[in-house]
């Protein structure tokens, strides 16, 4: 594979993101007012994740320098990760996050896109050896580990949009935070809704793919999905039935990188996060497959392709940059992308 997580680019990643997840304007809230006293800045709103222009995007910038800073500690850029960290993760700002979560009108927000990313963070910062910021998140982590428990046993269908309130996305993510503590039962609810939803799932086409504003193959997450949740003598004849035609280059949308026509328009932009998870999804479908199955090289050359297309512009407009080197990260850290890190 050409494209690695080196320390040269995970330094380049670095000065992005610590450039952009305190910068607290521009901002696209999601925020529900109940009356006027509920109109308030961002950083007033949520004082660790008011930058990064939202606040997922901000939770999962957190977790891009927290998994540089793990992979490489003694980087140029590692002092000022652990002082960021120093100043945002501190008890104080975490009990203002859950502060946010309590009010009625919070009960969907960020669902289940947002959830899925802190749980993520919980997890990295879990590997560290400065603890402290390990402790401090752990009641955010714990109240959206909590939504999970409560919202999956009455949501009746899964959302299959390539955007963020795909399901299969958020089951993936979490997976690995229920797996990383030993939380069995929430890993058993998330590989027990998985199994619910996609299944049953056979011959899937890929008709309405690529979406015109969207940032996940609703098809290829699926697959990622189902490839971390259930045990590989059983994903491995899911994906037959589910992409019967990969070895042929079937369905041939997938296969073929987005270009986006304007890297200033948030929606349009994207599409080069299309091209950055569908290039995840892509090598870590073929590492699961076993070595001389001809459908791995053909995936593995797509994932190339995608990230050809896309990694030159992460930073041509800030309304990709506040975001996408995440995403360029989990595809390029072979690591984070396909381990189940105890």
């Amino acid at each position: 594979m050409r494209h690695r997580l080196t320390p040269e680019v995970a330094a380049r990643f670095a000065v992005v993101t610590l450039g952009h997840v305190t910068r607290e304007y521009p901002n696209h809230l999601a925020h529900v007012l109940r009356g006027p006293e509920d109109a308030a800045t961002p950083a007033t709103l949520h004082p660790v994740f008011y930058g990064s222009y939202d606040w997922h995007s901000c939770v999962h910038g957190h977790w891009l320098l927290a998994r540089l800073l793990r992979r490489f500690p003694d980087s140029a850029e590692a002092p000022a990760i652990r002082a960021l960290f120093d100043r945002q993760l501190t008890d104080e700002k975490i009990a203002g996050e859950c502060a946010y979560l309590a009010a009625p009108t919070a009960r969907g927000f960020e669902r289940p896109y947002g959830w899925a990313w802190l749980l993520k963070l919980a997890d990295e910062l879990r590997h560290l050896p400065e603890t402290r910021w390990s402790r401090a998140l752990a009641p955010l982590a714990g109240l959206f580990a909590q939504r999970f428990r409560d919202f999956l046993p009455i949501a009746g269908h899964p959302v299959r949009v390539g955007t963020h309130p795909n399901t299969a996305f958020g089951l993936r993510m979490a997976f690995d935070h229920a797996e990383g503590t030993g939380d069995a039962a929430l890993a058993g609810l998330l590989a027990d809704t998985a199994e619910a939803w996609y299944g049953e799932d056979v011959d899937c086409p890929a008709w309405g793919e690529p979406g015109g504003d969207e940032f996940q193959s609703p098809s290829l997450i699926e697959a990622e999905c189902m490839r971390s949740l259930l045990p590989s003598a059983r994903f491995l004849p899911w994906l037959d039935r589910f992409l019967p035609r990969l070895a042929h280059g079937q369905p041939a949308t997938l296969f073929a990188p987005v270009v986006p026509t304007d890297r200033s328009d948030g929606k349009i932009a994207h599409l080069d996060g299309l091209n950055l998870s569908r290039a995840w999804c892509f090598r870590a479908l073929a590492e699961a497959l076993p070595s001389g199955d001809p459908r791995r090289p053909m995936m593995l050359e797509a994932a190339e392709a995608h990230l050809d297309a896309s990694l030159p512009h992460l930073t041509t407009h800030y309304m990709g940059a506040h975001w996408l080197a995440s995403f360029a990260v989990l595809t390029m850290d072979t690591e984070a992308a396909n381990a189940r890190e105890g």
